[in-house]
């Protein structure tokens, strides 16, 4: 797999700021209700020109192999786990295993697939019983080889709550809620064939690789965005 370099981005892990997120974003991000509780301490930061803290945002994730066990932290999640296993097997899917990623807020677990040539896919979902309910979902991620066009990567999911905050204008980031793995795969290929030709993939080494690149995208776009600031509410980065 080719090197692939994203736009510089901080290095040092940072902290999200919640004022400079669009409304829509709140709302997604913490829950309508949440969000609008939170609306007076927006407004005031906003008119203050200061930061109102998040969740901290690494600025490299990390990603814990683990061992393999009957995974789901309730019984239909168990079986809805199965039967999307079994599913991306029949659609020729290189199982790669299972990853932990323990600085995310919430859907920690993701099983690992490629698919041939240029596919890195998540199967995600949670193993905390009070956010089971949001899961599993897939997302697929596909870099591109010529970047031209201003994208650099197809990114399509599953998940029935969009990606906040927002991901990359060099993303190209496509929700298809509630597709079968077969729908997401056929219209995640047809977008990539818009922009050319994905980078190809064959090991655990370049599904990783996919994941950095397109986190990094999109720290680098938040970045631009003022959307990050350091521990002590200082920035933007």
């Amino acid at each position: 797999m080719p090197d692939f370099q994203p736009s510089p981005v901080p290095l040092l892990s940072a902290r999200l700021n919640l004022a400079a997120l669009t409304s829509e974003e709140l709302g997604l991000l913490l829950g309508e209700a949440s969000a609008q509780r939170l609306m007076p301490d927006v407004s005031r930061a906003r008119l203050e020109g200061r930061a109102l803290l998040g969740y901290a945002l690494p600025a490299e994730q990390t990603y814990q192999a683990q061992a393999e066990r009957d995974w789901g932290a309730t019984p239909g999640v168990a079986r809805h786990l199965a039967a999307l296993r079994v599913e991306l097997h029949e659609l020729g899917g290189l199982d790669l295993g299972v990853y932990h990623l323990p600085l995310l807020p919430e859907v920690r677990h993701q099983r690992a697939y490629i698919f041939s040539p240029d596919t890195a896919l998540s199967l995600r979902w949670s193993e905390s019983p009070e956010s089971a309910a949001s899961s599993p979902f897939l997302v697929a991620a596909t870099l591109l080889r010529d970047r031209a066009s201003g994208t650099a990567a197809v990114l399509s999911s599953t998940a029935a709550l969009p990606f906040v905050p927002t991901q990359s204008e060099e993303i190209d980031a496509r929700l298809h809620v509630g597709a079968s793995p077969r729908a997401l795969l056929d219209a995640h290929h047809t977008q990539v064939a818009r922009h050319g030709r994905g980078v190809r993939l064959g090991s655990e080494a370049d599904w990783l690789k996919v994941q950095h690149a397109v986190r990094r995208l999109n720290i680098a776009a938040w970045t631009r965005r003022g959307l990050l600031v350091d521990e002590q509410g200082h920035g933007p980065l």
